[in-house]
Protein backbone atom coordinates (compact mmCIF):
# COMPACT_ATOMS: atom_id res chain seq x y z
CA UNK A 1 0.00 0.00 0.00
CA UNK A 2 1.61 3.21 -1.25
CA UNK A 3 -0.20 5.90 0.77
CA UNK A 4 0.04 9.46 -0.50
CA UNK A 5 -1.79 12.68 0.29
CA UNK A 6 -3.75 14.79 -2.16
CA UNK A 7 -5.34 18.20 -1.72
CA UNK A 8 -8.88 17.77 -3.08
CA UNK A 9 -11.97 19.89 -3.65
CA UNK A 10 -15.77 19.69 -3.66
CA UNK A 11 -18.09 22.14 -5.43
CA UNK A 12 -21.73 22.07 -4.30
CA UNK A 13 -23.66 22.94 -7.47
CA UNK A 14 -26.96 23.38 -5.64
CA UNK A 15 -25.45 26.50 -4.03
CA UNK A 16 -23.71 28.15 -7.01
CA UNK A 17 -25.39 31.45 -7.97
CA UNK A 18 -23.28 32.13 -11.07
CA UNK A 19 -21.82 35.41 -9.83
CA UNK A 20 -18.34 34.75 -11.34
CA UNK A 21 -16.63 36.32 -8.33
CA UNK A 22 -14.29 33.31 -8.25
CA UNK A 23 -13.23 33.88 -11.86
CA UNK A 24 -12.45 37.56 -11.31
CA UNK A 25 -10.49 36.86 -8.12
CA UNK A 26 -8.30 34.36 -9.96
CA UNK A 27 -7.93 36.58 -13.01
CA UNK A 28 -6.79 39.58 -10.99
CA UNK A 29 -4.20 37.59 -9.06
CA UNK A 30 -2.66 35.18 -11.56
CA UNK A 31 -3.52 35.98 -15.20
CA UNK A 32 -3.14 39.74 -15.44
CA UNK A 33 0.12 39.49 -17.39
CA UNK A 34 1.07 39.74 -21.05
CA UNK A 35 0.25 36.51 -22.84
CA UNK A 36 -2.44 35.47 -20.36
CA UNK A 37 -5.22 37.74 -21.63
CA UNK A 38 -7.39 34.84 -22.82
CA UNK A 39 -6.66 32.55 -19.88
CA UNK A 40 -9.30 31.80 -17.25
CA UNK A 41 -7.87 29.29 -14.80
CA UNK A 42 -11.24 29.47 -13.07
CA UNK A 43 -14.37 29.87 -15.17
CA UNK A 44 -18.09 29.35 -14.59
CA UNK A 45 -20.08 27.75 -17.38
CA UNK A 46 -23.81 27.42 -17.95
CA UNK A 47 -25.12 23.91 -18.50
CA UNK A 48 -26.47 22.90 -20.97
CA UNK A 49 -23.77 24.68 -22.96
CA UNK A 50 -20.54 24.10 -24.84
CA UNK A 51 -18.32 25.79 -22.24
CA UNK A 52 -14.85 27.30 -22.49
CA UNK A 53 -13.02 26.61 -24.71
CA UNK A 54 -15.88 25.79 -27.07
CA UNK A 55 -16.91 22.12 -26.98
CA UNK A 56 -14.09 21.14 -24.61
CA UNK A 57 -16.01 17.94 -23.81
CA UNK A 58 -15.82 16.76 -27.44
CA UNK A 59 -12.90 14.36 -27.30
CA UNK A 60 -13.53 13.28 -30.89
CA UNK A 61 -12.30 16.78 -31.72
CA UNK A 62 -9.65 17.31 -29.03
CA UNK A 63 -8.64 13.70 -28.32
CA UNK A 64 -7.82 14.36 -24.65
CA UNK A 65 -7.56 12.02 -21.69
CA UNK A 66 -6.85 8.30 -21.60
CA UNK A 67 -8.19 5.20 -23.31
CA UNK A 68 -7.87 1.50 -22.51
CA UNK A 69 -6.01 -0.22 -25.33
CA UNK A 70 -5.35 -3.96 -25.14
CA UNK A 71 -6.00 -3.86 -21.40
CA UNK A 72 -3.56 -1.02 -20.71
CA UNK A 73 -3.96 2.73 -20.36
CA UNK A 74 -2.80 4.87 -23.25
CA UNK A 75 -3.01 8.56 -24.02
CA UNK A 76 -5.52 9.45 -26.70
CA UNK A 77 -3.49 12.36 -28.07
CA UNK A 78 0.09 11.21 -27.62
CA UNK A 79 2.39 8.31 -28.43
CA UNK A 80 6.02 7.93 -29.47
CA UNK A 81 5.04 8.16 -33.11
CA UNK A 82 2.66 11.07 -32.61
CA UNK A 83 5.31 12.96 -30.62
CA UNK A 84 7.44 13.16 -33.76
CA UNK A 85 4.58 13.75 -36.20
CA UNK A 86 3.01 16.46 -34.05
CA UNK A 87 6.29 18.18 -33.21
CA UNK A 88 5.58 21.35 -35.18
CA UNK A 89 1.81 21.13 -35.53
CA UNK A 90 -0.61 19.43 -33.18
CA UNK A 91 -3.95 18.72 -34.87
CA UNK A 92 -5.93 18.49 -31.61
CA UNK A 93 -5.06 21.86 -30.11
CA UNK A 94 -7.85 24.39 -29.56
CA UNK A 95 -7.39 27.57 -31.56
CA UNK A 96 -7.79 31.14 -30.34
CA UNK A 97 -11.28 31.10 -31.85
CA UNK A 98 -12.15 28.10 -29.65
CA UNK A 99 -11.25 30.26 -26.67
CA UNK A 100 -11.95 33.84 -27.78
CA UNK A 101 -9.97 36.77 -29.09
CA UNK A 102 -9.19 38.89 -26.01
CA UNK A 103 -10.00 42.53 -26.40
CA UNK A 104 -9.99 45.87 -24.66
CA UNK A 105 -11.32 49.26 -25.76
CA UNK A 106 -9.78 52.33 -27.30
CA UNK A 107 -10.57 54.58 -24.36
CA UNK A 108 -8.18 57.26 -25.64
CA UNK A 109 -10.50 57.90 -28.59
CA UNK A 110 -13.45 58.10 -26.22
CA UNK A 111 -11.84 60.61 -23.85
CA UNK A 112 -9.67 62.64 -26.25
CA UNK A 113 -11.94 62.86 -29.31
CA UNK A 114 -12.32 66.45 -30.60
CA UNK A 115 -15.63 68.22 -30.33
CA UNK A 116 -18.05 67.05 -32.99
CA UNK A 117 -21.67 66.44 -33.87
CA UNK A 118 -21.59 62.74 -33.06
CA UNK A 119 -20.89 60.75 -29.91
CA UNK A 120 -17.36 59.29 -29.82
CA UNK A 121 -17.10 55.57 -29.11
CA UNK A 122 -14.51 53.24 -27.62
CA UNK A 123 -13.83 50.71 -30.36
CA UNK A 124 -12.78 47.20 -29.36
CA UNK A 125 -9.13 46.46 -30.07
CA UNK A 126 -7.21 43.19 -29.81
CA UNK A 127 -5.10 42.70 -26.69
CA UNK A 128 -2.80 40.50 -28.81
CA UNK A 129 -2.22 42.59 -31.96
CA UNK A 130 -3.49 46.01 -30.88
CA UNK A 131 -5.61 46.24 -34.04
CA UNK A 132 -9.40 46.80 -34.16
CA UNK A 133 -11.28 43.52 -33.80
CA UNK A 134 -14.88 42.37 -34.24
CA UNK A 135 -16.16 40.76 -31.04
CA UNK A 136 -17.68 37.39 -31.94
CA UNK A 137 -17.33 35.39 -28.72
CA UNK A 138 -16.08 35.60 -25.16
CA UNK A 139 -15.08 33.46 -22.18
CA UNK A 140 -18.68 33.34 -20.99
CA UNK A 141 -20.60 33.88 -24.20
CA UNK A 142 -23.43 31.48 -23.35
CA UNK A 143 -23.92 32.62 -19.74
CA UNK A 144 -27.48 32.00 -18.49
CA UNK A 145 -28.21 30.34 -21.85
CA UNK A 146 -27.69 33.72 -23.49
CA UNK A 147 -26.60 31.97 -26.69
CA UNK A 148 -29.14 29.17 -26.57
CA UNK A 149 -29.97 27.23 -28.61
CA UNK A 150 -26.83 28.07 -30.59
CA UNK A 151 -24.67 26.77 -27.73
CA UNK A 152 -26.94 24.73 -25.48
CA UNK A 153 -28.18 22.36 -28.15
CA UNK A 154 -24.59 21.32 -28.91
CA UNK A 155 -23.78 20.20 -25.37
CA UNK A 156 -22.19 16.75 -25.54
CA UNK A 157 -24.03 15.68 -22.40
CA UNK A 158 -27.32 15.72 -24.30
CA UNK A 159 -26.36 12.42 -25.91
CA UNK A 160 -28.75 9.65 -24.96
CA UNK A 161 -31.65 11.96 -24.18
CA UNK A 162 -34.92 11.21 -25.90
CA UNK A 163 -36.41 13.65 -28.38
CA UNK A 164 -39.13 14.42 -25.85
CA UNK A 165 -36.56 15.28 -23.17
CA UNK A 166 -34.69 17.55 -25.58
CA UNK A 167 -37.90 19.35 -26.52
CA UNK A 168 -38.76 19.82 -22.86
CA UNK A 169 -35.34 21.33 -22.20
CA UNK A 170 -35.58 23.83 -25.03
CA UNK A 171 -39.26 24.59 -24.55
CA UNK A 172 -38.20 26.47 -21.42
CA UNK A 173 -34.67 27.18 -22.63
CA UNK A 174 -34.18 30.19 -20.39
CA UNK A 175 -35.19 28.30 -17.26
CA UNK A 176 -33.45 24.94 -17.55
CA UNK A 177 -29.84 25.52 -16.65
CA UNK A 178 -27.38 25.33 -13.79
CA UNK A 179 -23.91 26.72 -13.23
CA UNK A 180 -20.78 24.62 -13.59
CA UNK A 181 -17.62 26.26 -12.16
CA UNK A 182 -14.36 24.68 -13.31
CA UNK A 183 -10.71 24.81 -12.29
CA UNK A 184 -7.84 22.39 -12.85
CA UNK A 185 -8.81 19.07 -11.25
CA UNK A 186 -5.23 18.28 -10.13
CA UNK A 187 -5.90 14.70 -11.20
CA UNK A 188 -4.38 11.58 -9.69
CA UNK A 189 -3.61 10.32 -13.21
CA UNK A 190 -3.04 13.58 -15.11
CA UNK A 191 -2.80 13.17 -18.87
CA UNK A 192 -1.00 16.52 -19.15
CA UNK A 193 1.88 15.25 -17.02
CA UNK A 194 2.16 12.00 -18.97
CA UNK A 195 2.08 13.75 -22.36
CA UNK A 196 4.83 16.33 -21.75
CA UNK A 197 7.97 15.34 -23.74
CA UNK A 198 10.12 17.66 -21.61
CA UNK A 199 8.89 16.47 -18.22
CA UNK A 200 7.98 20.03 -17.34
CA UNK A 201 4.64 19.10 -15.74
CA UNK A 202 4.71 17.26 -12.44
CA UNK A 203 2.70 16.53 -9.31
CA UNK A 204 4.09 17.86 -6.04
CA UNK A 205 4.85 14.91 -3.85
CA UNK A 206 3.59 16.47 -0.63
CA UNK A 207 0.10 17.49 -1.79
CA UNK A 208 -0.49 16.31 -5.37
CA UNK A 209 -0.85 19.81 -6.87
CA UNK A 210 -0.03 19.68 -10.61
CA UNK A 211 2.44 22.39 -11.70
CA UNK A 212 4.46 23.42 -14.75
CA UNK A 213 8.19 24.08 -14.41
CA UNK A 214 8.80 26.71 -17.07
CA UNK A 215 12.54 26.28 -16.91
CA UNK A 216 11.94 22.90 -18.56
CA UNK A 217 8.94 23.77 -20.75
CA UNK A 218 9.81 23.74 -24.46
CA UNK A 219 6.43 24.79 -25.89
CA UNK A 220 5.50 21.37 -27.26
CA UNK A 221 1.91 22.08 -26.12
CA UNK A 222 1.24 18.34 -25.86
CA UNK A 223 -0.13 19.02 -22.37
CA UNK A 224 -2.87 21.25 -23.77
CA UNK A 225 -4.04 18.58 -26.19
CA UNK A 226 -3.80 15.80 -23.60
CA UNK A 227 -5.82 17.57 -20.88
CA UNK A 228 -9.45 16.61 -21.59
CA UNK A 229 -10.70 19.49 -19.44
CA UNK A 230 -8.58 22.04 -21.35
CA UNK A 231 -7.19 23.63 -18.20
CA UNK A 232 -3.63 24.05 -19.50
CA UNK A 233 -2.96 27.19 -21.53
CA UNK A 234 -0.16 28.48 -23.76
CA UNK A 235 1.38 31.88 -23.01
CA UNK A 236 2.06 33.34 -26.45
CA UNK A 237 4.43 35.93 -24.95
CA UNK A 238 6.77 33.65 -23.00
CA UNK A 239 6.26 30.57 -25.17
CA UNK A 240 5.47 28.46 -22.10
CA UNK A 241 2.48 26.57 -20.77
CA UNK A 242 0.60 27.78 -17.69
CA UNK A 243 -2.24 26.44 -15.56
CA UNK A 244 -4.03 26.71 -12.24
CA UNK A 245 -1.60 26.26 -9.35
CA UNK A 246 -4.37 25.99 -6.73
CA UNK A 247 -2.93 29.16 -5.17
CA UNK A 248 -0.28 27.07 -3.44
CA UNK A 249 1.47 30.16 -2.02
CA UNK A 250 -1.76 30.84 -0.14
CA UNK A 251 -2.16 27.21 0.94
CA UNK A 252 1.38 27.23 2.31
CA UNK A 253 0.40 30.04 4.67
CA UNK A 254 -2.88 28.41 5.71
CA UNK A 255 -5.11 30.49 3.41
CA UNK A 256 -7.76 29.15 1.06
CA UNK A 257 -7.20 29.62 -2.71
CA UNK A 258 -8.49 32.94 -4.01
CA UNK A 259 -11.47 31.45 -5.87
CA UNK A 260 -12.45 29.48 -2.75
CA UNK A 261 -12.04 32.42 -0.39
CA UNK A 262 -14.07 34.78 -2.57
CA UNK A 263 -16.95 32.35 -3.30
CA UNK A 264 -20.21 34.19 -2.54
CA UNK A 265 -22.39 31.07 -2.52
CA UNK A 266 -19.92 29.22 -0.26
CA UNK A 267 -20.12 26.22 -2.57
CA UNK A 268 -16.44 25.28 -2.27
CA UNK A 269 -14.79 22.87 0.11
CA UNK A 270 -11.14 21.92 0.37
CA UNK A 271 -9.41 19.14 2.27
CA UNK A 272 -6.75 16.48 1.98
CA UNK A 273 -7.36 12.84 1.06
CA UNK A 274 -5.14 9.81 1.52
CA UNK A 275 -5.05 7.39 -1.41
CA UNK A 276 -3.30 4.21 -2.52
CA UNK A 277 -1.05 5.07 -5.47
CA UNK A 278 -0.29 1.39 -6.17
CA UNK A 279 -3.86 0.77 -7.31
CA UNK A 280 -4.14 3.82 -9.54
CA UNK A 281 -3.57 2.17 -12.91
CA UNK A 282 -5.85 -0.75 -12.07
CA UNK A 283 -8.65 1.61 -11.01
CA UNK A 284 -8.28 3.84 -14.07
CA UNK A 285 -8.51 0.80 -16.35
CA UNK A 286 -11.93 -0.34 -15.11
CA UNK A 287 -15.04 -0.27 -17.36
CA UNK A 288 -16.88 3.03 -17.56
CA UNK A 289 -19.73 1.97 -15.29
CA UNK A 290 -17.25 0.99 -12.53
CA UNK A 291 -14.98 4.02 -12.64
CA UNK A 292 -16.74 6.12 -9.98
CA UNK A 293 -16.61 3.34 -7.42
CA UNK A 294 -13.07 2.43 -8.48
CA UNK A 295 -11.90 5.97 -7.74
CA UNK A 296 -13.67 5.93 -4.39
CA UNK A 297 -11.89 2.69 -3.55
CA UNK A 298 -8.54 4.47 -3.98
CA UNK A 299 -9.43 6.87 -1.16
CA UNK A 300 -8.31 5.42 2.16
CA UNK A 301 -9.83 5.66 5.61
CA UNK A 302 -7.67 8.16 7.57
CA UNK A 303 -8.82 6.57 10.85
CA UNK A 304 -7.62 3.07 9.89
CA UNK A 305 -4.49 2.21 11.95
CA UNK A 306 -2.95 0.34 9.02
CA UNK A 307 -3.46 3.33 6.72
CA UNK A 308 -1.98 5.66 9.35
CA UNK A 309 1.07 3.44 9.76
CA UNK A 310 1.59 3.11 5.99
CA UNK A 311 1.19 6.86 5.54
CA UNK A 312 3.74 7.60 8.24
CA UNK A 313 6.15 5.09 6.70
CA UNK A 314 5.76 6.88 3.38
CA UNK A 315 6.67 10.26 4.85
CA UNK A 316 3.18 11.68 5.32
CA UNK A 317 3.35 14.01 8.30
CA UNK A 318 1.14 13.39 11.33
CA UNK A 319 -0.44 16.83 10.89
CA UNK A 320 -1.48 15.90 7.35
CA UNK A 321 -3.09 12.69 8.59
CA UNK A 322 -4.95 14.67 11.24
CA UNK A 323 -6.15 17.08 8.54
CA UNK A 324 -7.35 14.15 6.44
CA UNK A 325 -9.45 12.98 9.38
CA UNK A 326 -11.23 16.37 9.44
CA UNK A 327 -11.48 16.73 5.67
CA UNK A 328 -14.93 17.81 4.37
CA UNK A 329 -14.02 16.29 1.00
CA UNK A 330 -13.67 12.86 2.58
CA UNK A 331 -17.16 13.18 4.04
CA UNK A 332 -18.80 14.27 0.79
CA UNK A 333 -16.98 11.78 -1.46
CA UNK A 334 -16.26 8.66 0.58
CA UNK A 335 -18.66 8.64 3.54
CA UNK A 336 -21.84 10.26 2.21
CA UNK A 337 -21.13 9.53 -1.49
CA UNK A 338 -22.99 12.61 -2.71
CA UNK A 339 -20.04 14.23 -4.56
CA UNK A 340 -19.03 12.87 -7.97
CA UNK A 341 -16.08 13.47 -10.34
CA UNK A 342 -16.66 15.22 -13.70
CA UNK A 343 -16.29 13.02 -16.78
CA UNK A 344 -14.61 10.14 -15.01
CA UNK A 345 -14.58 8.35 -18.40
CA UNK A 346 -11.53 10.45 -19.30
CA UNK A 347 -9.71 8.28 -16.72
CA UNK A 348 -7.56 11.07 -15.30
CA UNK A 349 -9.08 10.48 -11.85
CA UNK A 350 -9.96 14.13 -11.15
CA UNK A 351 -9.73 15.29 -7.55
CA UNK A 352 -12.38 17.97 -7.93
CA UNK A 353 -15.81 16.56 -7.11
CA UNK A 354 -19.30 18.01 -7.60
CA UNK A 355 -22.51 17.64 -5.63
CA UNK A 356 -25.08 17.44 -8.47
CA UNK A 357 -27.89 20.05 -8.54
CA UNK A 358 -31.46 19.18 -7.60
CA UNK A 359 -33.08 21.40 -10.29
CA UNK A 360 -36.62 21.17 -8.87
CA UNK A 361 -39.84 21.61 -10.83
CA UNK A 362 -42.81 22.56 -8.70
CA UNK A 363 -45.37 23.38 -11.40
CA UNK A 364 -46.04 23.48 -15.13
CA UNK A 365 -48.10 26.00 -17.02
CA UNK A 366 -50.38 24.72 -19.77
CA UNK A 367 -53.48 26.18 -21.43
CA UNK A 368 -53.36 29.13 -19.07
CA UNK A 369 -53.46 26.91 -15.97
CA UNK A 370 -50.60 26.33 -13.50
CA UNK A 371 -50.58 22.69 -12.40
CA UNK A 372 -48.44 21.16 -9.68
CA UNK A 373 -46.30 18.38 -11.05
CA UNK A 374 -46.02 16.55 -7.73
CA UNK A 375 -48.19 16.10 -4.68
CA UNK A 376 -45.06 15.94 -2.57
CA UNK A 377 -43.40 18.92 -0.93
CA UNK A 378 -40.30 18.38 -3.07
CA UNK A 379 -40.25 17.15 -6.66
CA UNK A 380 -39.54 13.56 -7.67
CA UNK A 381 -35.93 12.98 -8.73
CA UNK A 382 -37.05 11.66 -12.11
CA UNK A 383 -39.10 14.84 -12.70
CA UNK A 384 -36.19 17.27 -12.30
CA UNK A 385 -35.72 20.01 -14.87
CA UNK A 386 -32.33 18.56 -15.78
CA UNK A 387 -32.77 14.93 -16.95
CA UNK A 388 -30.91 12.25 -15.01
CA UNK A 389 -29.27 11.07 -18.23
CA UNK A 390 -27.72 14.52 -18.72
CA UNK A 391 -26.27 14.50 -15.20
CA UNK A 392 -25.23 10.87 -15.69
CA UNK A 393 -23.26 11.85 -18.79
CA UNK A 394 -21.57 14.64 -16.84
CA UNK A 395 -20.88 12.88 -13.54
CA UNK A 396 -21.34 9.16 -14.13
CA UNK A 397 -19.63 8.21 -17.40
CA UNK A 398 -23.04 7.88 -19.04
CA UNK A 399 -24.66 5.99 -16.16
CA UNK A 400 -27.09 7.70 -13.80
CA UNK A 401 -27.05 5.27 -10.84
CA UNK A 402 -24.52 7.26 -8.78
CA UNK A 403 -26.25 10.54 -9.62
CA UNK A 404 -29.62 9.10 -8.64
CA UNK A 405 -28.16 7.96 -5.30
CA UNK A 406 -26.70 11.42 -4.58
CA UNK A 407 -29.92 13.24 -5.50
CA UNK A 408 -32.11 10.89 -3.44
CA UNK A 409 -29.93 11.46 -0.40
CA UNK A 410 -30.10 15.22 -0.87
CA UNK A 411 -33.88 15.05 -1.15
CA UNK A 412 -34.11 12.89 1.97
CA UNK A 413 -32.06 15.48 3.90
CA UNK A 414 -34.53 18.17 2.86
CA UNK A 415 -37.48 16.10 4.04
CA UNK A 416 -35.70 15.39 7.31
CA UNK A 417 -35.00 19.06 7.99
CA UNK A 418 -38.53 20.08 6.99
CA UNK A 419 -39.94 17.59 9.50
CA UNK A 420 -37.56 18.92 12.17
CA UNK A 421 -38.04 22.66 11.67
CA UNK A 422 -41.48 23.30 10.14
CA UNK A 423 -43.35 20.15 11.07
CA UNK A 424 -45.64 20.10 8.03
CA UNK A 425 -43.97 16.88 6.87
CA UNK A 426 -44.88 13.59 8.48
CA UNK A 427 -41.95 12.27 10.56
CA UNK A 428 -42.64 8.68 9.53
CA UNK A 429 -42.51 9.66 5.87
CA UNK A 430 -39.25 11.51 6.37
CA UNK A 431 -37.74 8.48 8.13
CA UNK A 432 -38.89 6.22 5.32
CA UNK A 433 -37.25 8.47 2.75
CA UNK A 434 -34.02 8.44 4.76
CA UNK A 435 -34.01 4.64 4.76
CA UNK A 436 -34.73 4.49 1.03
CA UNK A 437 -31.85 6.92 0.43
CA UNK A 438 -29.42 4.81 2.50
CA UNK A 439 -29.17 7.60 5.06
CA UNK A 440 -29.65 7.92 8.80
CA UNK A 441 -31.02 10.89 10.71
CA UNK A 442 -27.54 11.52 12.17
CA UNK A 443 -25.96 11.49 8.71
CA UNK A 444 -28.69 13.77 7.33
CA UNK A 445 -28.02 16.21 10.14
CA UNK A 446 -24.28 16.15 9.40
CA UNK A 447 -24.88 16.74 5.67
CA UNK A 448 -27.22 19.63 6.48
CA UNK A 449 -24.76 21.29 8.83
CA UNK A 450 -21.74 20.98 6.54
CA UNK A 451 -23.82 22.23 3.62
CA UNK A 452 -25.70 25.08 5.29
CA UNK A 453 -24.16 26.01 8.64
CA UNK A 454 -20.47 25.26 8.18
CA UNK A 455 -17.82 27.71 9.31
CA UNK A 456 -14.86 28.87 7.25
CA UNK A 457 -12.60 26.44 9.10
CA UNK A 458 -14.96 23.53 8.44
CA UNK A 459 -15.13 24.25 4.72
CA UNK A 460 -11.38 24.64 4.29
CA UNK A 461 -9.27 22.15 6.22
CA UNK A 462 -5.84 23.09 4.88
CA UNK A 463 -3.04 20.70 5.85
CA UNK A 464 0.31 22.15 6.98
CA UNK A 465 2.63 22.22 3.97
CA UNK A 466 5.90 22.27 5.92
CA UNK A 467 7.46 24.45 3.27
CA UNK A 468 10.21 25.36 5.70
CA UNK A 469 11.79 22.12 4.51
CA UNK A 470 11.75 23.15 0.81
CA UNK A 471 14.34 25.02 -1.25
CA UNK A 472 11.59 27.06 -2.87
CA UNK A 473 11.33 29.09 0.33
CA UNK A 474 14.38 31.04 -0.89
CA UNK A 475 12.01 33.38 -2.72
CA UNK A 476 8.63 34.88 -1.90
CA UNK A 477 6.24 33.56 -4.59
CA UNK A 478 3.62 36.29 -4.23
CA UNK A 479 6.26 38.87 -5.14
CA UNK A 480 7.31 36.86 -8.19
CA UNK A 481 4.04 35.39 -9.34
CA UNK A 482 5.15 35.11 -12.95
CA UNK A 483 7.54 32.43 -11.73
CA UNK A 484 5.35 30.93 -9.01
CA UNK A 485 4.41 27.40 -9.86
CA UNK A 486 6.29 27.45 -13.13
CA UNK A 487 9.99 28.02 -12.38
CA UNK A 488 10.68 28.52 -8.72
CA UNK A 489 13.87 30.58 -8.72
CA UNK A 490 13.77 32.38 -12.08
CA UNK A 491 10.94 33.87 -14.10
CA UNK A 492 10.29 32.19 -17.46
CA UNK A 493 12.04 33.42 -20.58
CA UNK A 494 11.23 32.57 -24.13
CA UNK A 495 13.06 29.74 -25.87
CA UNK A 496 15.41 27.14 -24.43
Amino acid sequence: MNVRSQVSMVFHLDKCIGCHTCSIACKNIWTDRKGTEYMWWNNVETKPGTGFPTAWEDQEKYNGGWKVEDGTLALRSQSRTKSVVNMFHHPNLPTLDDYYHPWTYDYKNLFDAPEGSDQPIARPISMVTGEPVAIESGPNWDDDLGGSPVYAEHDRNLEGLSEEQRQQLFAVERLVFFYFPRICNHCLNPACVAACPSGALYKRGEDGIVLVDQTRCRAWRACIAACPYKKVYFNWSTGKSEKCILCFPRLETGQAPACFHSCVGRIRYLGVLLYDADRLEEAASRPDDELVEAQRSLILDPFDPQVIAAAAANGVHDSVIESAQRSPVYQFVKVWKVALPPHIEYRTMPMLFYVPPMAPVMANRGQGVVDSVSDDLFHDIEAARVPLQFLGNLFGAGHDAKVRYALRKQKAVRWHRRAETVGDVDRATADRMLREADCTAEEAEAIYRLTSLCTFEERFVIPPMHREEALQMLEEPMEHKQAAGFGFIKAPRRGV
